[in-house]
């Protein structure tokens, strides 16, 4: 571990909290999320290190997954096979208070070193389970990759284009997003030992993780999705989503750009020359206009054909159009907005190696919680760590515990939540899933987008999956007396979280110092697309947009092809963003009570990104322009992808990682052509591409996805059945596990399927399935109880319109 050269204070949320990490090769993001908001985290590795050290690529003998996700922790190595070590090891659990590992289900207990066996130890130890499937269930003896999981969560189904065969997301995206709410449930079971002096074995299966993290089939979506048919078989497929978030080809590249407020249409009709055909009013809808678009669509791209993306960028702002450029990774690691920001840091990766990693999720009292130091030398630690071992430190106790009740650990937080669309109905939701007060503040003249519902709906499904277990209050801030009222609210709050337009809060005389004045204590988290300061810091931002300004839309398409983009049907990274704010928010409530001091927390969501494909970044940096789009392909080995299953637009995927998957793989294929010495190694495989994705492609098309998935895995090699949306409900596996639930909204007629939890954990309860509020539906109840207004002055604040209540 080397510190960085100049100034890069660190982030202490977590300063007395220790984490040991013993992941290797999935999960490590975990443990370095922690350590970038000030935990201390030691990675525990065997004696020849880790094997994530030796993980493609390499660069100069260094891994540069393992630079990524290693940075900020330190290394000891012991051999926990060997009795001297484990005791060891076991002295040194005893000073922790999270341990995070990626063992198969079982091999810890093997070596005497199960969650039991730690807390004896160190009764209030949370250990978490990252493991592919969990501990239980069906499938918890396969193996599973990055790809595979794509493939069973869903995810790859809805990547691609219609009539063609579905393609991975770029990197390592969907675990990743698993990770993240992995770190969620850490830190929720920490909080919860905190209070109650009992640990948990949190188990955080990777498939559940990604199911929910990244883009729930049944969760909250975007505006222009929310207002879709919800039934099941609108959900089955590819559909062609292009006219949601339109990619349009320009004079020197293209654009993306989204039309869902009637004002953006305007804009729109304004840019391309009023064209009579559409001057309408009926356009102004988002549902007209999708029932035009093979006729819309020509018109706008005649139009922009001739014009930069300068100067269409340009155009967008001045007319109030959501509408970004489309980057590389190059261009993007280039552009000033996120140089301004500190987004990436210089950091040398082997001896006079230097590259670009991107520097962590977000920024707590305006310092950025990124890199500090570099990943560790291997048993850098030993010395100061093993030999001279200290005792457990008890951290500060808390002035006020979160929670009296232990199954509950946030039942004792007040939350004022002020977000919109997907990111500000997730991050809040997930505290109050989780027992937390959480109300949701908002009004009929500026409604939340999610807010919209078809033809005879009250409430969509994907605004109940959004915000069960709230309260609404409506409050309209603008009105005189709004902001005061409010103002009264957070001095009694715990957290307030919003996803304006950056300096909004300001303008309603609502900043931070304004609200932390009466209540010195508070959390204010806010969050946007491209963060509150910065060149890009006043764009419109929606997540395709985000995608498209991150390089992310340029690498999640088919490779040669300048169009062939895969990202429409997907509403990352919402979701995931909303993890990286709620682990921050938590750790700054944890320091709040202990110290009486808040902290403001500022996420942009294309860092989220930036954070989650370090890795390209960091290769793109080394090798400028080598980074191109790979679809169903790896540069480290084959067979890697999807291949097609017998039946109609079936596919299995299938990675193989090494010469131990090959033999496995090929004595399951058989065939001559598959013995060729030639195809003996990785580099030989991958030469020949080609003639062993038609061996297998051979393989596979005579049997159906389960098939071929049941037959690998029994084999030892990575597989994984396409499965689509309406699958995931009777998988087996997830039904074993009691991954879903069923939610009643009283304005829906349908039983609603939903999440469980973010993780099973033996002490915290499942969250509670309470329905979505409507708007206003509990003014008067947050007013009486937060503060204590009696009837009369509530009904002069409705007849003032300060507030509105059902």
């Amino acid at each position: 571990m080397a510190p960085l050269q100049g100034d890069h204070p660190a982030v202490t949320l977590l300063a007395d909290v220790r984490v040991l990490d013993l992941t290797d090769g999935k999960g490590e993001m975990c443990g370095r999320y922690l350590a970038d908001l000030g935990a201390e985290v030691i990675l525990v590795e065997p004696p020849t290190g880790a094997s994530s050290r030796r993980l493609e690529p390499i660069v100069e003998g260094a891994s540069l997954y393992f630079a990524t996700h290693n940075a900020n922790k330190r290394s000891v190595t012991l051999d926990l096979a060997a009795p001297d070590d484990r005791r060891r090891f076991l002295d040194l659990v005893a000073t922790a208070d999270i341990l995070i590992e990626s063992f198969a289900p079982g091999h810890l207990t093997s070596l005497g070193l199960d969650a039991a066996a730690l807390q004896s130890r160190r009764p209030a130890l949370v250990v978490v389970s990252i493991t592919d499937f969990g501990q239980d269930g069906p499938y918890s003896g396969y193996i599973a990759t990055n790809l595979t999981i794509s493939a069973l969560s869903a995810v790859l189904d809805r990547s691609g284009n219609p009539g063609r065969e579905p393609i991975p997301a770029p990197g390592r995206l969907v675990t990743e997003a698993a990770v993240i709410q992995a770190a969620w449930a850490a830190l929720l079971a920490y909080a919860n030992a905190v209070a109650t002096g009992v640990g948990d074995h949190v188990d955080a299966s990777l498939l559940e993780l990604s199911i929910s993290a990244f883009d729930p089939g049944f969760g909250v979506a975007g505006s222009a999705r929310s207002t879709l048919p919800a039934d099941g078989e609108a959900l089955r497929g590819r559909p062609d989503s292009s006219h949601l978030y339109p990619i349009v080809a320009c004079a020197d590249g293209s654009v993306r750009f989204c039309l869902l407020a009637p004002r953006q249409w305007r804009g729109m009709f304004a840019l391309i020359g009023e064209p009579a055909e559409f001057a309408d009013p009926k356009y102004d809808t988002i549902l007209n206009r999708f029932a035009e678009w093979d006729r819309l669509l020509p018109v706008i791209a005649a139009a922009f054909r001739d014009k930069t993306k300068a100067d269409l960028v340009a155009a967008g702002k001045a007319l109030r159009i959501p509408l970004t450029d489309v980057l590389t990774l190059g261009e993007s690691m280039a552009v000033d907005h996120f140089a301004a920001r500190g987004a990436f840091v210089d950091v040398e990766i082997a001896p006079g190696v230097k590259g670009k990693l991107a520097n962590g999720f977000l920024l707590v009292d305006g310092v950025r919680a990124g890199i500090r130091s570099t990943a560790p030398a291997l048993g850098e630690g030993n010395a100061s760590l093993l030999d001279r071992l200290e005792p457990y430190r008890a951290p500060q106790a808390l002035a006020e515990p979160l929670s009296s009740d232990p199954g509950r650990p946030l039942a004792g937080l007040k939350i004022l939540d002020l977000g919109v669309i997907v990111m500000g109905a997730e991050l809040p939701r997930l505290f109050a899933d989780m027992g937390a007060d959480v109300v949701k503040v908002e009004n009929a003249a500026f409604p939340d987008g999610m807010r919209q519902v078809p033809p005879g709906e009250v409430i969509t499904q994907s605004f109940v999956w959004g915000h069960r277990n709230k309260r609404s209050l409506g409050l309209d801030l603008r009105r005189p007396g709004g902001a005061a009222l409010f103002a009264r609210l957070a001095a009694e709050a715990d957290v307030v979280m919003s996803n304006f337009k950056p300096g909004t809060m300001q303008a309603l005389g609502l900043g931070d110092d304004a609200l932390r004045s009466a209540n010195p204590r508070l959390v204010i988290a806010e969050s946007s697309a491209l963060g509150a300061s910065g060149p890009w810091s006043d764009r419109m931002g929606y997540g395709p947009l985000i995608r498209a300004s991150t390089a992310l839309s340029a690498q999640w398409r088919y490779p040669g092809s300048d169009s062939g983009y895969c990202d429409t049907n997907t509403v990352y990274p919402d979701h995931a963003a909303a993890r990286v704010e709620a682990v921050a928010i938590l750790a700054a409530v944890l320091r709040a009570r202990r110290t009486g001091v808040g902290a403001s927390i500022s996420a942009a969501q294309a860092e989220t990104i930036l954070s989650q494909l370090s890795e390209l970044y960091l290769e793109e940096s080394l090798a400028p322009g080598s980074m191109q789009p790979m679809g169903n392909a790896s540069a480290f080995d084959a067979p890697f992808g999807a291949y097609p299953c017998a039946g109609d637009d079936e596919w299995c995927a299938i990675e193989v990682r090494g010469d131990g998957d090959w033999k496995a793989l090929t004595s399951v294929l058989g065939g001559t052509e598959l013995a060729d010495d030639r195809l003996a190694t990785a580099a030989g495989r991958v030469a020949r591409r080609a003639e062993v994705d038609a061996a297998v492609s051979a393989w596979t098309s005579r049997r159906s996805p389960l098939e071929c998935m049941e037959v690998l895995q029994a084999a030892g090699v990575p597989a994984g059945a396409m499965a689509r949306v309406p699958d995931l409900l009777d998988d087996p596996h997830l039904v074993a596990r009691g991954f879903w639930r069923t939610i009643h909204q009283p304005q829906r007629p349908e039983a609603m399927p939903t999440e469980n939890g973010p993780a099973r954990f033996r002490t915290i309860a499942e969250p509670a399935m309470g329905p979505a509020p409507l708007q206003g539906e509990h003014s008067r109840q947050v007013l009486r109880e937060w503060l204590a207004l009696t009837e009369a002055e509530v009904d002069r604040l409705v007849d003032d319109g300060v507030v509105e209540s059902l």
